[in-house]
């Protein structure tokens, strides 16, 4: 989408006074967006659980919530965004990408903050050498070998199921959104590998914590906020295939001393012309931990406490060209293993079996009115599985804010999230 951007030469600017005629062709600036608009419909289903108490038959078996709105970015974010390169010669090149989040459905959020990207760089034979906010590795995986891009009604369980879980950890004064770390980093230092490499593609990244170190401070600084991780990958022909793993550092952030989600994924992909096949494997594992002190017989004993929840799953999915639209279609699925969590005084106490499973089935269809605006049309549906209490990262909206209704005013039963319905139809134009 970014190839339409209009590039606008700048000959007169304050760089124009410090250097000459003959230098300013080699350097511009685009301008970029895209702005979509979707009417959205999102619903949610709760039911009772199996097993209550007899006075609770009065209450009725399901309740169900929705509503219908003009959402943004159903098919592809809206964004507008500023980029420029300066040619250095000898193969270098100095470059700024800055990308802000729009919201043209109500005109609330604009330029103001560029969320999306903001980043300055250095390239060359060497690759690239990228500095600020950006995308963080793993992130890639999910949307690069996703139908949907991650976007939507559409969009696999990933992306909610990690900024939730991501955003219930607690947020670093260096983090620009709740969620950060797992999109997007702030505070980052990323390398790309050169293009020439016969297929191999590949990145690091490191995200600074920004913490305070203080003298006397046992642990100090925290490295609550530090993320780090890398993707590489073969892209030849058809075929593109990748593998990344990233650790995001939460120590201290949510009460616990040590605190990690650890995040791994791989994607491939093989266009056979008539029609592009999807797959994706990700696992999130939820590490956290913190030190107690029972006092057992006046005798102080300190322990620590271990829990250790895992998430595991993927996606495939197909793209099919018709006419001179797209067919898209996906199924992807989320299973969550309680913790298994360790108590050097009482391992019982903290056994769970809250088990869950959500699954996910969506088609839709693109159909291009040109090489810069598409209508488009989304379906989906996801049903949820538990096993003992409800894991609130999974317990996912359908989008549009839309949330499990748990109960009905004057009836006193306690009901769960079972399945989600949603729908976008839209309009996407980008330039």
């Amino acid at each position: 989408m970014h190839n339409h951007g209009r590039k606008l030469f700048l000959p007169i600017s304050l760089a124009s006074l410090f250097i000459g005629p003959s230098s300013w062709a080699q350097s511009s600036v685009t301008l970029f967006g895209v702005i979509d608009i979707s009417v959205s419909r999102y619903q949610t289903k709760s039911v009772l659980p199996a097993g209550l108490p007899w006075w609770s038959l009065a209450a009725p078996a399901s309740i169900s919530q929705g509503a219908t709105k003009l959402a943004s970015g159903a098919h592809t974010p809206s964004l507008l965004g500023i980029r420029g390169q300066e040619d250095l010669g000898g193969g270098l090149a100095a470059g700024f990408w800055l990308e802000s989040t729009l919201t043209p459905d109500d005109g609330a959020q604009g330029l103001g903050v560029f969320d999306r990207r903001s980043t300055v760089s250095l390239s060359g034979p060497f690759g690239e050498v990228r500095l600020g906010r950006d995308y963080v590795p793993t992130y890639w995986n999910l949307t690069v070998f996703d139908p949907f891009g991650t976007v939507g009604v559409g969009a696999n369980l990933w992306n909610p199921i990690g900024t939730g879980l991501t955003t219930s950890h607690g947020k670093s004064p260096a983090n620009l959104m709740p969620f950060d770390n797992y999109v997007r980093a702030s505070n980052s230092v990323g390398y790309f590998l050169p293009g020439h490499l016969g297929g191999f593609y590949g990145q690091v990244m490191y995200a600074l914590h920004e913490n305070l170190k203080q003298s006397g401070v046992s642990h100090s600084p925290s490295k609550g906020g530090r993320n780090v991780g890398g993707r590489f990958g073969y892209q030849r022909g058809p075929l593109n295939l990748a593998i990344a793993y990233q650790e995001d550092t939460k120590d201290d952030l949510s009460g616990f001393d040590k605190d990690r989600l650890k995040i791994l994924n791989a994607g491939v992909s093989y266009d056979f012309d008539v029609v592009k096949l999807f797959g994706q494997l990700s696992q999130i594992r939820d590490e956290r931990s913190k030190m107690n002190v029972a006092n057992i017989g006046g005798i102080p004993h300190p322990f620590r406490n271990e829990s250790n929840g895992k998430y595991t799953g993927g996606l495939i999915g197909i793209t099919a060209p018709v006419g001179p639209g797209l067919i898209r279609a996906s199924y992807s699925r989320v299973n969550y293993a309680s913790p298994h969590a360790v108590n050097a005084l009482n391992p019982v106490a903290w056994v769970q079996d809250n088990d869950a499973r959500i699954e996910k089935f969506a088609v839709g269809y693109v159909y291009n009115l040109s090489k810069r605006t598409a209508l488009y049309a989304t379906v989906a549906r996801t049903k949820m599985k538990w096993n003992g209490s409800v894991n609130a990262a999974m317990a996912i909206s359908p989008g549009g804010g839309v949330r499990f209704a748990n109960g009905i005013a004057g009836i006193s039963a306690p009901y769960v999230p079972s399945s989600t319905t949603g729908y976008d139809m839209g309009i996407r134009h980008a330039f």
